[in-house]
């Protein structure tokens, strides 16, 4: 059996069931403020231009043409918008067609003068809440009390970054709300209604976050991001219905397709991925494809020949039809059946040109036996990368494949001769392969059989640059005898069990340089020579994979389907499930009658995704079973750990009181003095409302969502038109949209409150602008990019648990809290930390600097080849104890992980004072030369002159 929760459905002891019901009964106060409160959720679908207006209509996000929408425009005959501009086009330019890349297209086509352009894709936003049986009638009300849903889209650069340029690019949207004209209703006055807003797609960009938020009207709804992504394995067939390409769906989940299969990993690159695929059907060429991270999915059987090329040199046992080994990059699906390897390129216009996709599965390397694929979780150099392992005839060799653009190419490393050549032994096989992309180095995990017959292992190293190969580090060959500790470091000085050591794979956080060997133990190095052994881990267990979310923490699955949880940093390994505090939390699921969990279940795999682990779990709670993705929830159930290890019985008087130790050592934390992040994060954010219709309800109609579309269609357009190597004379690229139109802003205002502008709608010129001045939001960034000795700065405010001062010598308050920073790498970066205790707020606040130190630095492009490093800043002991109570449940508090991005930024620009060194040529130097075809854009000097610079 391979449960994830308790089976059979908790029949519980009674001190356990009591035990629930008193976790709920002394939960802090705010908790019950919060759970008072009506717990609401955005909800958001991709709408087509044909679906706008549907109740039930869900899109996927294919490839497909830009629309026109000229005849709107048309009709706005005095409105801002200066008509030349949209197009384009100077007054001198009437003569010059120009040319757009439609996607779907795969070429280029010249357009009209008179065409205007809109995305063909829209979403569509409503909201639910618990316990409200009409979401109609609560689209309605939040209409009438003023809410309207903000929009944050936010584009994921792409991985070839030779052919698109590297940006943090967002576009912040507010929804308009749309009346359905699907039904009549005479009851209502409103109908039927939901927010709308224009999905824009970007060249270069298949991956996209949507972040929905409220703009303080109407009911509390928290902020919820939904991933929405382009599929290239969808295309329309002549019937204009969707079908597969890489294969036939199946409408119909089969219990025994799930139901007690061991789950398997999902292994994708990292923040790049628009399709996820997970293999493991047993039986059945099938795979799970999703372009939404699993909120659904498809079942599909894939058109691969199947064939089993068994012969002297590869060993098979038997035949399977199963797919073992699933792995998705930005645009190739690869995938292995036997010791087969398949792959199937995408078709994304944006990304490349349209010949690039597949028609079918290819195969490749057929003529090799492969043992096992080895995903690649980070692209370099403008590619991705894969590994394939042998068997048989080429054993001891790596097949290293490198995806650019989607085109696919393999090559045989080592070069020269196999790992058991170089490492001098007879017999050897490599169990599992990293590839540390920053430095272009491979390591491998090596099984060696010696001449007795006896097997070790060891971790090899080779650099594909210099072909050279070394060995790093020989695992013991028992495991180490820990005596009681957390912890162990190995230095060939311990004593040993008699448990054998059984390595099964590696793992690698580029962030930190934290390997990860793993099989019934954890070894740990920030170095890959100096190891150290986690004993919390039961050396009982064998471990089957690793789930890394590289910003700090890790879950680990057993072969027996154990969950077990490690923060980075630290030495203590926790068990998630199954546990006490899993049957604590499932017994509270039972009494809220939770529809997420069921008497049985089984555990599909396990992801993260933004910072938060999920499980994708199939339930048998009906004939057919379901297959859903839930979130685990590691803070409760580290909490209910906690609770239920240290609390004690005290009597006061007559009876017994149940009180607990909080091992917390603080009881507030707090962020302050952040930066203003867009220079640290790069960010670049537009602003766009739609425009005010003249309708008394302010329903829009679909002439001006088209109008909405076209707007911000070329809003973005005059970014990418103007994102040049050098910054504009002003640096907001918008001016030039409204130049000729702002000095008759007051007329056009005039025209909207007396319900005269041309077509119905108002275009309001400050509504499309560039956001220069973001504000921190009390957490740390995403990510910072240093360069060049710049530095980050911001302070940690603490209240201490511990209300008594203590004094050192001098009588030196000392501070009841100490906050230690961790460097990945200390040789390119430093941290300042200096402190103040308040003693009268019984508190501490210490400043953190971190500064780049001018070592690790490239004279590179903007946004090439940047070196990855962290900062972890933690409070000491407070690692797995510290919890903040928020209104989506507790937040681990005191481990903050920044990823840090070392050398020249995206966006970086060289801003030329155009107007100074003009009329400096011009007065000082007497001449100026103009360019041969004159371009008021880029205008021309004599270089021996001298003009004003500066970067941005």
């Amino acid at each position: 059996m391979f449960p994830v929760g308790p089976a059979p459905w908790p029949r519980l002891r009674v001190l356990w069931a009591l035990w629930a019901l008193l976790v709920v009964l002394l939960a802090p106060w705010r908790l019950w403020a919060i759970q008072e409160t009506q717990e609401c959720t955005w909800q958001v679908v991709l709408n087509n231009l044909e679906s706008v207006g549907k109740n039930d209509a869900i899109d996927h996000f294919v490839d497909q043409e830009l629309y026109t929408v000229d005849k709107v425009f048309d009709l706005l005959v005095d409105a801002p918008i200066d008509r030349d501009e949209v197009r384009g086009l100077g007054a001198d330019e009437w003569e010059r067609p120009w040319s757009c890349t439609l996607l779907g297209s795969g070429h280029l086509l010249t357009i009209s003068l008179q065409t205007y352009l809109g995305f063909p894709y829209y979403l569509k936003i409503n909201y639910s809440c618990t316990g409200e049986v009409s979401s109609e009638a609560l689209v309605r009300k939040g209409h009438l009390t003023g809410l309207k849903p903000v929009v944050l889209v936010t584009f994921q650069s792409p991985v070839n970054f030779h052919r698109w340029k590297i940006e943090q690019l967002q576009i912040q949207m507010e929804a308009a709300p749309f009346r359905s004209p699907a039904e009549r209703c005479d009851a209502e006055e409103m109908c039927l209604m939901s927010w709308y807003t224009p999905m824009p797609i970007k060249n270069g960009s298949v991956v996209m976050r949507v972040d929905v938020s409220s703009n303080g009207l109407g009911p509390f709804i928290p902020n919820k991001r939904f991933h929405v992504n382009i599929n290239g394995f969808l295309e329309r067939g002549r019937d204009h219905e969707l079908q597969f390409t890489v294969g036939n769906e199946l409408f119909h989940l089969i219990p025994r397709h799930f139901v007690n299969v061991p789950s398997r990993p999902l292994w994708y690159t990292v923040d790049q991925t628009p399709v996820l695929i997970l293999g493991g059907i047993p039986e059945e060429k099938a795979i799970l494809l999703t372009d939404t991270n699993f909120k659904d999915f498809f079942l599909v059987e894939l058109s691969i020949d199947s064939c089993w090329v068994g012969s002297f040199y590869c060993p098979q046992a038997s035949f399977t039809a199963t797919i073992y080994d699933a792995i998705a990059t930005e645009s190739t699906l690869f995938i292995r059946q036997n010791q087969l390897i398949y792959y199937f390129t995408g078709t994304y216009t944006t990304l490349y040109e349209n010949s690039h996709g597949s028609e079918r599965w290819v195969r490749v390397l057929a003529n090799e036996c492969i043992k096992r694929l080895c995903p690649v979780h980070f692209h370099s150099n403008g590619s991705e990368y894969v590994m394939a392992l042998t068997a048989g005839k080429n054993e001891g060799y790596v097949h290293f494949g490198t995806i650019t653009d989607g085109l696919v190419s393999f090559k045989l490393l080592p070069r020269d001769r196999s790992v058991c050549n170089a490492i001098l032994v007879d017999n050897c096989s490599i169990t599992w392969a990293v590839f540390i992309a920053g430095d272009y180095n491979l390591l491998m995990l090596v099984e060696i059989v010696g001449p007795t017959s006896s097997k070790y292992f060891q971790v090899v190293s080779y650099d594909l640059v210099s072909d050279y190969l070394v060995v790093l580090y020989t695992i013991p060959e028992f495991i180490p005898d820990a005596r009681g500790l957390e912890f162990l470091m190995i230095l060939g000085t311990e004593s040993y069990t008699n448990f054998p050591m059984v390595p099964k794979g590696m793992s690698y956080n580029p962030y930190n340089n934290l390997l990860l060997i793993w099989g019934n133990f954890l070894l740990q190095s920030f170095n890959s020579e100096n190891f150290i052994y986690l004993a919390d881990f039961p050396k009982e267990l064998s471990i089957k994979y690793l789930v890394n979310s590289f910003r700090g923490d890790m879950a680990i699955v057993t072969e027996n389907e154990e969950i077990w949880y490690l923060l980075e940093g630290s030495y203590q390994v926790y068990q998630l499930f199954p546990s006490k505090a899993w049957e604590v939390y499932i017994s509270l699921q039972v009494l809220q009658q939770s529809s997420r969990y069921a008497p049985n279940e089984t555990m599909v795999t396990l992801f993260y995704e933004d910072n938060k682990l999920y499980q994708l779990v199939y339930l048998i709670d009906h004939p057919h079973g379901r297959l859903i993705k839930r979130l685990m929830p590691v803070e409760q159930l580290l909490m209910y750990q906690q609770i239920s290890k240290e609390y004690v019985l005290e009597r006061q008087g007559s009876h017994l009181t149940l009180s607990f130790s909080n091992f917390c050592p603080f009881t507030v934390m707090r962020l302050q003095e952040l930066p203003n992040p867009q220079i640290y994060t790069r960010q670049e954010r537009y602003r766009a409302q739609p425009p005010h219709v003249l309708e008394p309800w302010g329903f829009h109609s679909e002439n001006s969502l088209a109008v909405y579309q076209g707007l911000v269609y070329y809003l973005l357009s005059l970014h990418s038109k103007y994102d040049k190597p050098y910054a504009d004379p002003v640096h907001d690229p918008t001016w030039r949209w409204w130049k000729n139109k702002k000095q008759d802003q007051d007329y056009y205002f005039y025209l909207a409150n007396n319900w005269r502008s041309a077509g119905g709608v108002h275009v309001d010129m400050t509504s499309y602008e560039k956001i220069y001045d973001l504000k921190a939001e009390n957490e740390l960034p995403e990510r910072i990019f240093l360069d060049k000795g710049t530095s980050y700065s911001f302070s940690v405010f603490l209240t201490t648990r511990k209300p008594e001062v203590q004094h050192g010598p001098s009588f030196q308050v000392l501070s009841p809290v100490d906050l230690a920073v961790v460097l990945a790498d200390p040789d390119c970066i430093e941290a300042m930390v200096k402190e103040k205790v308040l003693v009268n707020r019984n508190s501490v606040l210490f400043w953190v600097t971190l500064s780049d130190k001018r070592s690790c630095f490239d004279q590179g492009i903007s946004g090439h080849h940047l070196m990855k490093t962290s900062m972890l800043v933690k409070v000491l002991g407070s690692s797995g104890h510290c919890f903040q109570n928020t209104n989506r449940g507790p937040r681990m508090q005191s481990n903050l992980m920044v990823p840090v991005l070392i050398g020249c930024p995206p966006g970086k620009r060289l801003a030329f004072d155009i107007t100074y060194t003009l009329q400096y040529n011009r007065v000082q130097n007497k001449h100026y030369f103009d360019c041969v075809k004159v371009d008021p854009e880029m205008p021309c000097f004599l270089f021996r002159d001298i003009f004003r610079a500066a970067t941005c």
